[in-house]
């Protein structure tokens, strides 16, 4: 199905659209150029997934938009090349980014949250929601990603003391932007203007009721997305959001708000922890073991760190957590299988050598 798709590009009056074609007002970038040719260009339009459903996918190209199949390989803000006979046998074109998360539950797949993310906004509120630890997990995901990291903390009008929730923030890493900012106020396009330009894509990531859907309405220059107020008595919000969607900005910025996540569970994001944690990265290269856990070790630089005051032992503890984390869900189901039955057949072996004693 295709019908005009000019209201995607549409402006409000005395808006100045920006003067990029309709692909690349889409996020279309060389990238993803480099991967078709001009024959296929013309046979099998590139369109851009702009939101997910159970039963369909939501897609748009240059000047139309269509519907697609649902395919567990896809997510919103994924490139496909439109083949327009077997829709189902589109090409997918390869990322830029991904942003993933171990699926919620006892299974171990991955869920696919967004592609194509030029900057990822980490949102947390400066009251009670603020957590370091939960920020640390944001911060790693867009880092394995390569998207431009940014802490936004909101509600800072209503804290007493917003600097100091800017000071713990910038705390975390030296790779991420902090901006404080009042969701509901003027301000928010002027405050995240440097990010959100023509073209480019940014995601709001966080717990629900910090003010994602209101940020994303800011800058959207409407309330087209729906919100809720918090709980007051501990700030925990309501899922109002329920699936991933594109925007589209005035100005031409293309914006994704998502559902609040209760559970983030990292999955091939060991290079995005070690960035993160480069402190410690660094300081593992001294240590006298280059498999040094950086638990009990002799000639460990880490823990000689620890001693000095130089790595807080709380953000060491934070490490081992997420890199154990990250190591179990990124094993493959026959991996796990195949330790576990290495595992048991050590523990039978020494059985046996009891037995043989007693």
């Amino acid at each position: 199905m295709t019908r005009d798709y000019s209201q995607f590009f549409s402006s409000p009056p005395g808006t100045q659209k920006p003067s990029l074609s309709p692909l690349q007002a889409l996020g279309w970038q060389p990238h993803f150029a480099q991967q078709v040719s001009t024959e296929e260009m013309a046979a099998a339009p590139p369109v851009r997934i702009t939101a997910v459903h159970r039963s369909a996918l939501h897609a748009a190209g240059g000047g139309f938009e269509t519907t697609l199949p649902p395919r567990p390989d896809a997510t919103v803000g994924d490139w496909l090349m439109l083949d327009r006979a077997q829709p189902q046998n589109s090409r997918l074109l390869q990322r830029a980014s991904l942003i993933r998360r171990r699926a919620p539950g006892t299974g171990r797949q991955d869920q696919l949250i967004a592609a194509n993310i030029d900057t990822g906004f980490a949102v947390t509120s400066c009251n009670q929601d603020f957590n370091t630890a939960r920020l640390e997990r944001y911060l790693a995901l867009m880092l394995e990603a390569q998207i431009t990291p940014v802490i936004v903390l909101t509600k800072a009008d209503l804290a007493d003391d917003p600097q100091g929730y800017v000071q713990a923030a910038r705390a975390i890493s030296d790779r991420a932007e902090v901006v404080a900012l009042d969701a509901r106020g003027s301000g928010v396009q002027a405050a995240l203007a440097p990010w959100c330009k023509p073209g480019r894509t940014v995601a709001f990531l966080g717990s629900s009721g910090v003010g994602k859907s209101t940020l994303a309405n800011a800058l959207l220059g409407t309330r087209s997305i729906a919100t809720q107020e918090i709980r007051e008595d501990d700030a925990k919000g309501r899922h109002t959001t329920t699936r991933r969607e594109l925007h589209m900005a005035p100005n031409g910025c293309l914006i994704l708000d998502t559902p609040g996540m209760r559970e983030l569970q990292l999955t091939g994001a060991a290079d995005g922890i070690s960035s993160l944690f480069a402190n410690i990265t660094d300081r593992a290269a001294g240590c006298r073991f280059s498999n040094c856990r950086h638990d009990s070790e002799p000639g460990c630089a880490v823990l000689q760190a620890v001693a000095q005051g130089e790595i807080e032992q709380a953000q060491l503890d934070r490490w081992r957590k997420l890199m154990a984390e990250d190591a179990f869900n990124s094993a493959s189901l026959a991996e796990r299988r195949a330790r576990g039955k290495a595992f048991g057949k050590m523990v039978r072996g020494a059985m046996k050598i009891k037995d043989k004693r007693r």
